[in-house]
């Protein structure tokens, strides 16, 4: 009966696994209703059972829910690509202008995290993206939605931004997630297939 009990358990968390993965999206439109500090506590519990390598868990968080200064760090961060931001954090088949187009670029959403990698060794980006996509299928668990907003990295690693936010100068920004309750649905967008360079069973690699 026990066996019976735990293999029904854990098809109910593959299924809920499933879910998260494939259902979440990058949300863009947001309800005003505001993210209570209990759900957000869930969701840093939840990035913080990422990987980590040799178990450095170089991760830390600031959360902002003041609206101003959202705002205010949203305008930090046009004017920083204005003036020649780092071109990685735009889509290629996009120019800066068009980019700009959201008068904010938290997309109004009330609650932005950021997850800051501590310098503790070479693989601190990693686990800070590892934490990042836990918090994400997370929230996707909880109803709520999130997207990842590249634009603010710059913005978030200047002198004035950790003073702001209380972050300490050697600590760097990887991950600003904005996280609300959707307004509306969010449709699907198209994956390509897994591209497979190497599948080494001794057999043919599958098509």
């Amino acid at each position: 009966m026990k066996i019976e009990t735990a293999a029904a358990a854990s098809r109910e968390t593959a299924v809920g696994v499933a879910d998260a993965i494939y259902g979440r999206r990058s949300v863009r439109a947001y309800a005003p209703e505001a993210v209570d500090r209990a759900e957000v506590r869930a969701l840093l519990d939840a990035a913080v059972q990422a990987p980590t390598a040799v178990h450095e868990e170089p991760w830390a968080f600031a959360v902002v829910q003041d609206r101003d200064v959202l705002r205010r760090l949203s305008d930090k961060a046009k004017t920083l690509l204005r003036e020649g931001g780092d071109p990685r954090h735009l889509p290629a088949s996009r120019g800066a202008r068009e980019f700009l187009l959201p008068e904010n670029v938290f997309y109004d959403a009330g609650t932005l995290i950021v997850i800051y990698g501590k310098p503790l060794g070479p693989f601190v980006v990693a686990d800070c993206w590892l934490a990042a996509e836990n918090l994400m299928l997370a929230a996707r668990g909880r109803g709520l939605g999130t997207c990842v907003i590249g634009l603010s990295v710059a913005a978030l690693n200047t002198p004035e931004w950790k003073a702001e936010l209380k972050v300490p100068a050697e600590l760097i920004a990887y991950a600003p997630i904005i996280v609300g309750h959707p307004a509306g649905e969010t449709p699907p967008t198209g994956r390509r297939e897994p591209e497979v360079l190497a599948w080494k069973n001794g057999l043919a690699v599958p098509h």
